[in-house]
């Protein structure tokens, strides 16, 4: 196997694998409590098959493009996010108080997925052709203040877990970029403080801080959410109820089909079954990030780390939230909950990463050859031993014959 297939391969594999068993999660999560409400059981199926379809269409487009031409299109990418940001505050479909989706007929978008991507291209593009940020002005400068304004757009529609999945992935850019840790800390904290802020002044993200720190204190509140996934997780035991079986999805359990999962895995399939998918991740995030590092071109190389840590950090995130350990944020599990923009974003980023992995190691120096009157350069090629020295001796020799000739005329 040549050096980079397994990488790919694991990529895809996991990618397909996880895709798939999305799919199943998604139909067992809604199709019981759709039949007891006479609604239709594959009704949450179809549409995340429809978003499954296109995805695989980006991600065979974005592994077959050069994504090196990502470059050229990482401004126009922005301004597109950054007008759709702004249009779902206007005219987005309105769903459990908040705004976050544009609606394309039957079909919903959500904006912010698109931003996350949009900003990973454009950071890795700016920072591959720029010294890394030295100082906390260069960081504000244009990188802290360009993603400020998205994160801003952001939380107004609310939506404090998409913003936390964009400081991570930048995050990742500036570590591979070689942003100093003490920048690092230091702008981190500045967000830190800023997202506690962002919470503090929004009454039911508080609550969720509070639930988390003690979500048995109010279990029919603010922490029934955690409560109820805790409930399935432990239910589930080693080997799971069985698939389709469990009863939290069944008016127990808020979200069971889209942020709350992975507590319908543990529930069904059982500690097996959830420590398969986290490790499903795990190899995801290994072999991301190997491709990132064998990458030689540096655009390649941090962009390759921010998808990477797109994918994982979000299932990080949403793995945390269901398990107790980190206040909920509303994050879906890439590939596996239900979700259609994040699905698409995830199912194209893992194509550019692809193409990444069969591309990125192939750069080689080059310099121009004088010879050629077109201008091309040729393939930088070691001077064979002795070269130099014979060029000197074959000089010597017709400077001898030029000193003779010139003795003889006279």
């Amino acid at each position: 196997m040549k050096k980079g297939q397994l990488d790919s391969h694991i990529l895809v594999l996991v990618t397909l694998g996880l895709t798939a068993f999305g799919l199943v999660m998604v139909y067992s999560a809604t199709s019981a409590p759709a039949a007891l409400g006479g609604g239709d059981p594959v009704f949450y199926l179809k549409r995340e098959s429809i978003y499954a379809l296109l995805g695989l269409v980006l991600l065979i487009v974005g592994s077959r493009m050069d994504y090196r031409a990502l470059r050229y299109l990482a401004p126009p990418l922005m301004l597109t996010s950054l007008g759709l940001c702004l249009a779902v505050l206007v005219m987005g479909q309105q769903v459990n108080g908040a705004r976050r989706w544009l609606g394309v007929g039957s079909l919903s978008f959500q904006p912010s997925e698109l931003a996350k991507l949009s900003l990973a291209i454009w950071a890795a593009a700016y920072l591959a052709r720029r010294p890394a940020p030295r100082t906390l002005g260069e960081l504000f400068r244009p990188i802290g203040m360009t993603t400020g304004i998205f994160c801003a757009l952001i939380l107004v529609e609310p939506d404090l877990g998409t913003v936390i999945a964009i400081a991570v992935v930048l995050g990742a850019i500036l570590v591979v970029s070689g942003t100093p840790l003490r920048v690092l800390a230091t702008g981190g904290s500045i967000a830190f403080a800023l997202g506690l802020a962002a919470i503090w002044i929004e009454p039911y993200r508080r609550a969720r801080v509070f639930s988390f720190l003690d979500p048995w204190h109010d279990a029919q509140g603010a922490g029934f959410q955690t409560v109820q996934a805790i409930i399935g997780l432990g239910s589930g035991g080693l080997f799971g109820v069985g698939l389709g079986q469990g009863v939290q999805k069944v008016n127990y359990l808020p979200e069971a089909h889209t942020d709350m999962i992975f507590a319908t895995i543990g529930e069904e399939l059982g500690l097996i079954g959830a420590v398969l998918v986290i490790a499903a991740y795990c190899a995801f995030a290994y072999a991301g990030l190997r491709v990132a590092l064998r990458c030689r071109d540096p655009f390649g190389k941090r962009l390759a780390a921010g998808l990477t840590t797109l994918v994982c950090g979000q299932a990080l995130i949403n793995l945390a939230a269901v398990l107790g350990l980190a206040p909920l944020t509303g994050i879906t599990l890439p590939f596996v909950s239900y979700g259609g923009s994040s699905l698409v974003i995830s199912l194209a980023s893992v194509g550019v990463l692809l193409n990444i992995a069969g591309n990125g190691g192939r750069a080689s120096a080059q310099v121009p050859d004088r010879s050629r009157g077109d201008g091309r350069p040729r393939a930088a090629v070691a001077r064979r031993r002795g070269g130099a020295r014979g060029a000197r001796r074959q000089g010597d020799l017709r400077r001898v014959a030029g000193s003779r000739r010139g003795a003889a005329r006279s």
